[in-house]
């Protein structure tokens, strides 16, 4: 059996999370700490902390799973933004550990423009202040991208020189996105592709460094670099690609998080079941 969820709200309190999975049928899922979409954060109650930690022990799902807000970008040239988002980065290690969660997903970010080298060292710069700064053991996962333009991580390449350069190699892993890899230009929806992106991602990266995998389809075609995800099965990636990737031992033995999307076609549960189908099958 895989290990598969999605990614819940924590309207309310976080410790809500915990029971929006279970109505969703998770074994595992994956939540934003704080609001996703600003810079501030309101402050953890102890309640809600000691009922997240009690409510996953509980419930068996594992692993729980934070994702860092939108707006942070420690690849950007930008000193202000910089900044912020280091700052913002070691205060969601620190919630993780606060709250018992393993793993934190992180998008390499942007150079905008400035270029990639630079890019990526002002990230490992930034990533090894936060982790300094934070301390813990929550593992800060690197999520490959969608090979955007001035964007970082949408190749191995990219990936493997971030972990390479760290001062905290022990603290950083990979979350393999699905649709990102397919958009990059990683025909994972093929035999011969995907048999090529393991090979490559063994080479550069190693297969013990993924932790994680959103399991995603596409709405764009191999090598479009559209960051648009699509229900499983139902997108340019289609049933066929997911079989395959689900019976891929490397991928079925990892927590599986759907980030599919909100709308009538079908739900987070639907999702879910359509993955752990595709896998029996």
């Amino acid at each position: 059996m895989v290990r598969v969820g999605c990614h819940v709200s924590i309207a309310g309190s976080v410790d809500r999370a915990i029971e929006r999975a279970i109505e969703r049928g998770c074994d595992t899922f994956q939540i934003f700490s704080s609001n996703p979409r600003g810079w501030k954060s309101r402050e953890l109650k102890t309640a809600e902390i000691a009922a997240f930690r009690t409510n996953v022990q509980e419930s068996g799902l594992d692993p729980a799973v934070a994702h860092m807000p939108y707006l942070p970008n420690l690849a950007t040239p930008k000193p202000e933004v910089y900044q912020r988002s280091v700052e913002t980065l070691a205060r969601e290690l620190s919630r993780c550990q606060l709250l018992g969660i393993p793993y934190l997903v992180i998008h390499p970010g942007s150079h905008l423009g400035e270029g990639r080298d630079g890019g990526i060292a002002r990230f490992i710069s930034g990533t090894d202040r936060a982790l300094a700064e934070a301390g813990g053991t929550t593992m800060l996962l690197l999520e490959n991208t969608a090979g955007t333009a001035h964007s970082i991580g949408g190749t191995f390449g990219d990936i493997a020189a971030i972990l390479t350069g760290s001062n905290h190699p022990d603290r950083l892993g990979v979350c393999f996105d699905t649709c990102h890899a397919f958009a990059a230009g990683y025909d994972i929806a093929t035999d011969a592709g995907l048999a090529a992106t393991l090979e490559a991602l063994e080479a550069s990266i190693g297969y013990d460094r993924v932790r994680l995998v959103h399991c995603n389809d596409a709405k764009g075609a191999c090598g479009s670099r559209l960051d648009r995800h699509e229900h499983i099965g139902l997108g340019a990636i289609g049933e066929e690609g997911f079989r395959r990737i689900l019976h891929t031992p490397l991928f079925r033995a990892l927590p599986l998080i759907c980030e599919t999307p909100a709308d009538a076609h079908r739900s987070d549960a639907d999702n879910i079941r359509g993955v752990r189908d595709l896998a029996q099958e």
